[in-house]
């Protein structure tokens, strides 16, 4: 079994986004989301007892009480066994891809709305995510079990300045595209068959007016009834797979 000074670093990985950056690893729960970890990203494996007992103990896993796991667990009802994963790192001169395809995303705090949107951008080819410093931490328990594995797959950078990735790609011939309730041009009217990056933001504010003033076109997406607005991960999903559209994916 662990030491309590083990299970309180556990908990600390799972209720403190500061213990994950500082320690650069973080908590994957669940037998599924395990499963997804490439292997030379997994720290240490833990299952529980009842897990050890009834199911196939993986290669080097530590056992723990069902008392302790259920200290460490961020679910009511844990399967029994988690992963201490280290955070991805990915090449950033990838953003420079000239025909590149990206999201830019500020302020989106639903764990579900980042899962969703790490699982389309893997699913239509996006090259990568940038989160702004407000968005929700993408390694908090809750959006890892919602990218469903797409966390350690998916191309994502968290950025200090917005405005500055926006300047950069701009400078790099990308058009820039702002999800807007005050767009211009229908979602589905506009040219993404170069180099386009999609600007989503805030489910409840959107885009601040700062950023949004610094896209080339601000795009809407129409509609019926007395809807205001759709969440931030269909909206990004109607977004990127019109993309891919024009750009002839065939899955």
């Amino acid at each position: 079994m662990i030491t309590n000074r083990q299970c309180k670093e556990l908990q600390e990985l799972v209720k403190k986004a500061k213990a994950r950056r500082e320690t650069g690893l973080f908590i994957a729960e669940g037998e599924r989301i395990v499963r997804e970890i490439p292997p030379a990203l997994i720290s240490s494996v833990y299952v529980s007892e009842s897990y050890a007992a009834s199911e196939r103990l993986p290669e080097g896993a530590e056992v723990l009480s069902d008392a302790q796991f259920l200290k460490i667990a961020d679910t009511k009802t844990p399967q029994g066994i988690l992963a201490v994963a280290k955070i991805p790192a990915f090449d950033p001169a990838i953003l420079r891809k000239r025909n590149g395809l990206f999201l830019l995303l500020e302020a989106i705090q639903d764990p579900g709305n980042l899962g969703t949107i790490f699982r389309v951008a893997e699913g239509a080819g996006v090259d990568a995510i940038v989160l702004n410093q407000k968005t929700a931490d993408p390694y908090a328990p809750k959006t890892v079990r919602s990218t469903m594995g797409s966390i350690f797959r998916q191309p994502h950078f968290l950025t200090e300045d917005a405005g500055n990735t926006v300047m950069m790609w701009k400078q790099q011939g990308i058009k820039v595209y702002a999800a807007h309730l005050a767009g211009t041009v229908r979602y589905d009217q506009a040219d993404y068959q170069t180099g386009a990056a999609f600007l989503i933001g805030n489910e409840g504010n959107g885009l601040t007016d700062a950023l949004a003033a610094l896209s080339d076109t601000r795009v809407v997406i129409p509609m019926r009834g007395k809807l205001e607005s759709l969440n931030a991960g269909v909206a990004a999903s109607l977004l990127v797979y019109e993309a891919a559209r024009q750009r002839g994916f065939q899955g």
